[in-house]
């Protein structure tokens, strides 16, 4: 797994969201965005971490940043979570990882001391050329959203 690095092209993707509209990364060309890597629907962190940037897309969306999460759930679990819990942020489906492994988002991770392989909690800001401002890598979810918040209005 490589990682990427600030300056460095974020690789394109095309993938659908929760109401199966494929999104593509050049969908946002001329704009910076948030791209955020997370293990699952409904899970206690991914919700605190999907909440948290939900409740501030309209300042992501003031600083001119759009926000997308992607995990390997599909569009009916999307859709299933974003109602649960009144969630607008976009919501991609990465069925067969293999956006996350080109973002190094996919790979070997420890918890509590077990090595095991899946998605890496991972946040990157693309730029408006397309490339990498930012990498964040094993976040901790609660409190992340402003953390890149305040890095984006920086």
């Amino acid at each position: 797994m490589s990682k990427l690095a600030p300056g460095e092209p974020a690789p394109g993707f095309s993938l659908p969201d929760q109401d199966d509209v494929v999104v593509a990364l050049d969908d946002f060309a001329g704009r910076r965005v948030v791209v955020y890597f997370y293990p699952a629907d409904d899970t206690p962190g991914c919700t605190k971490e999907a909440c948290q940037f939900n409740d501030r897309l309209e300042e992501f969306a003031g600083a001119g940043t759009e926000v997308l999460g992607i995990s390997p759930d599909g569009a009916q679990s999307h859709r299933r979570f974003r109602e649960r819990y009144g969630l607008s942020v976009r919501l991609l489906s990465d069925l067969d990882r293999s956006v996350m492994e080109r973002y190094g988002a996919w790979g070997e991770k420890t918890l509590y001391g077990r090595t095991s392989v899946g998605v890496i909690r991972s946040t990157f800001l693309v730029g408006p050329d397309g490339n990498v401002e930012q990498a964040w890598y094993n976040v901790r979810a609660d409190g992340h959203a402003a953390k890149v918040l305040d890095l984006v209005r920086s």
